[in-house]
Order: structure tokens, then sequence, then C-alpha cells
């Protein structure tokens, strides 16, 4: 059978009579990873925690600026998931290798990119901190944590071409042998060798490195086959630099809420972290749900069933928003309780905290909501409408309300949430009226055009 035969058969999607268990099938295995990357992240800084403070000011000034070299990198290798999904839909099993391929080059070149980053940018931390020492600390972390980059875009590439070929639970399953070996190497370096921040910096790096060996070693056989075109590299940068864009773009506005809020007074600093902490546990399960729809709807794009699209939106939001809800009336239920013992006895950072969730339960829904659109429109290919609204409603709320609310008018860290509100509820209502009105459609149009073109 010719290749110009093969994208014109649309193969039965073996989901379509039940969306949402499939969905559910993708989606708790990502929730159960997704989780796992931040136990990594916390695990390295309590451990630190037990040296000093010093230690862990600079751990946490390091890790924002080393997230901050690789965050493009890791939004732009999402197009890799939609146009490995797209090429299943379609049938384009003989696409699959190029677009890994070229989804693992751009991963190598940007963690090389943040590599140089890292190394040139950790001596000027000493001067940024307000202690020297802690400065010191963050250079030290952030020199040896940045060699891990590549290691870290590498995974991340192949974890998206996982999700896109319908498979969660395998990149799961490294992301948990990651962060064991972290542990693991946490206590060993830090507490038990006393090699300090420069121990835990190691220790993630070698968590990394377990990542991409568990979840690269089954496929080694795929990886062999790997074929390098240009035209897929393409094809993958033009699809995922939207996302990049949008995912460092709005890290940064909601690293000026926390700067903000932090400069406000050490109440507001800790009340703020303490009720993320809090709320992630509704907030993770709803990306979850966005990257498996996106996935479903890439392949629906792929196979040229643009009905389904939807009706896999539609589930994903009941399910999103359902969980929310439940979270929402526990909140409501139990949060003065939850607030008074994170607060360990402190009667004023419990009610300002508890004042933050009541803010937050304002979109707690909304955010499902907002991030499942998003997925769906990715999945679509619809990438720029998602980038530009994104950022716009990031920056156009957040920052500037939390100045004129929190620090103008006084009202601290609930004026900053008022804002990330405004942002949350605002996009989501755009995203669901694009989503709704079909203004994705011309999009997956061309990208089976796309996928047409590369087979002649």
């Amino acid at each position: 059978m010719s290749v110009s035969a093969r994208v014109s058969l649309s193969p039965t999607l073996t989901w379509t009579e039940r969306p949402g268990r499939e969905l559910l099938r993708l989606a708790w295995p990502i929730t159960v990873s997704m989780l796992s990357f931040s136990t990594m992240t916390l695990a390295s800084t309590a451990f630190v925690a037990q040296i000093g403070s010093d230690e862990l000011a600079g751990v946490g000034l390091a890790g924002v600026v080393g997230f901050a070299f690789v965050c493009f990198g890791i939004g732009l290798l999402r197009g890799a998931k939609t146009l490995v999904s797209q090429a299943v839909g379609a049938n384009r099993h003989d696409r699959i290798p190029e677009l890994v391929g070229a989804a693992l080059g751009i991963a190598l070149a940007l963690g090389i990119v943040a590599l140089v980053a890292g190394q040139l940018v950790a001596p000027l931390l000493a001067g940024v901190s307000a202690s020297p020492r802690a400065g010191g600390f963050a250079a030290e972390y952030l020199a040896i944590r940045s060699l891990g980059a590549p290691l870290l875009l590498l995974y991340a590439a192949l974890r998206e071409a996982s999700y896109g070929q319908g498979d969660s639970r395998t990149p799961m399953r490294a992301a948990l042998a990651g962060n064991a070996v972290n542990i693991a190497l946490d206590v060993v370096l830090i507490l038990g060798l006393g090699w300090g921040v420069g121990g835990a910096a190691t220790a993630t790096i070698f968590g990394n490195a377990t990542e991409l060996g568990v979840l690269a070693w089954p496929m080694r056989a795929k990886l062999r086959g790997l074929r390098w075109r240009v035209a897929a590299v393409r094809d993958v940068w033009a699809q995922g630099v939207p996302n990049g864009l949008q995912f460092i773009m709005e890290v940064g506005s909601f690293l000026i809420l926390t700067v903000l809020i932090a400069r406000m007074s050490g109440i507001d600093g800790a009340a703020h972290q303490l009720v993320l902490h809090l709320v992630n546990v509704s907030f993770l399960p709803a990306h979850a749900l966005a990257e498996a729809a996106a996935v479903l709807v890439g392949q629906a794009v792929g196979a040229g069933k643009d009905g389904l699209v939807p009706v896999v939106a539609r589930r994903a939001l009941a399910l999103g928003a359902g969980y929310a809800s439940v979270c929402f009336v526990g909140y409501v239920t139990l949060g003065r309780i939850l607030t008074d013992a994170m607060a360990a006895g402190d009667p004023v950072l419990a009610g300002r905290a508890l004042t933050l969730l009541h803010v937050g339960l304002l979109f707690i829904v909304a955010d499902a909501a907002n991030v499942i659109a998003r997925g769906v429109l990715r999945g679509a290919s619809d990438v720029r409408y998602a980038a530009v609204v994104g950022i716009a409603t990031a920056w156009l709320t957040t920052p500037p309300l939390t100045w004129l609310l929190g620090v103008h008018w006084g009202l601290g860290a609930v004026g900053g949430w008022i804002g990330l509100a405004l942002e949350i509820v605002v996009g989501a209502g755009l995203f669901w009226l694009r989503v709704y009105r079909g203004g994705w459609q011309p999009a997956a149009a061309a990208a089976r055009r796309a996928m047409a073109g590369a087979a002649v």
C-alpha cells in the first residue's frame, strides 16, 4: 500500500463510544507523574531546610531561575504530543519516528542552551540575593543543577511522544523511579556525606537521568529506528513555539505575583505559599485531564472526525469540573481546619490563608475549565489563539491588579489572588467560546493538509 493511500484511511478510534473512560485511563498516570515532579522538588527543599535558612533561600532562588531556563522547552515539546497523536489518528505511524527524532533533537539543543545559560548566570546570583551567603549557595546549586537541563528536556520529549501514542503509564513509572532515586541520594549526599546544596543538585540530576533511562529503555528498539528530517523539525517547532512562549510568559506573570506578595509582608508571602500547596490538590487532576484531552482531540483531528472534538471537550469538562466541585465542597467544609493545621498555631497566618482560600474558591472550577479548554485547542493545533489569549489574560490582569489592589489599595495577597481569579475566569470564558463556536476548525483542517502533504 502506498503512503498516499495510507493517509486516506480513517481508522476506527476505539474510544469513541466511551471517551470518558479513555480520558481517565490517560489522566490518572499523568496526575501521578505531576505529583511525583512536585514531590521531587519538595523533597530536596525539605532536606536542604535541615541544613540552614541561607541554604534553603539559595536553593529556592536558584530553582526558580533554573526552571525559567527550561520552561520554554517544556512548553514547546508539547507540540510533539499533538503531532504524534494526530499521526496516530491519521494512521500515519510512519511519521512518528521522524517526529520523535525532531523532538529529541530540539530538546537536546534547548537543553545545551539552558546548560550554558545556567553556567553563565550562576555567578551572578551571588549579588542578587539580600544575603551574600544565600547568594553563594544559589550560585553553587544552579551551576550544578543546570548540568541536568539536557536530561530533563530529553525526558520531556520522550514523555510527550509517549502521551501522543496513548501511553501515560510508562512516563509515570519513570517519574516514580526518578523520584525514588532523588530522595535516596538526598539522604546519602545531604544528610550522610554533608554535601549540602551541591548534594541536593547532584541528587536531582541523577533523578532526571533515572527518569530518562527508565522511559527510554522500553523504547530502545524504536529509538534505533528514529529518522531525522528537517521538515519534521520545522513542524514540531512551529507547533510548539506558541506553547513555549505561552508557558514562559505565564510563568513570568506568576513570578511577578509571587515577588510582589513576598514584598508585602512575611504573613502574606507565607499564606500565599501555604494556600498554593493546598489548592494544588484540585489543580493537578484538571491539568492531567487537559493533557489527556489534547491526545484524544489530536487523534480525532488526524482521523478527520472533527465531530468528536466537542464530545471529548464536554466529557473532559464534566470530569474536571466534577472533581473541582468536590474539592470546593471540601474546602468550604474543612477550610478553617486545614489552614489552622498548616499555620502551625499562628492565628494571623491561619486567618490570612483562610481568606486566600475563600478567594481561591471563586476560580477553582473555572481553573479546571480553563486548562481543559486549552488542551482541546492544542490537540486541534489551534495553538496561536490559545497562546495569545493565555498571555494577554495573564499580563493584563494578575500583575496590574496585584499592584493596584494588593499594594496601592492595601489588600495584600488578597488583591493578588483577586487578579489571579479574574485571569482564570476570563480566560476560561474565551477558551470555551472558541471551542463551542468551532474557531479551532481551520487550524485542524490545516493540520490534516500538512499531514497529507508530508506523505507526498
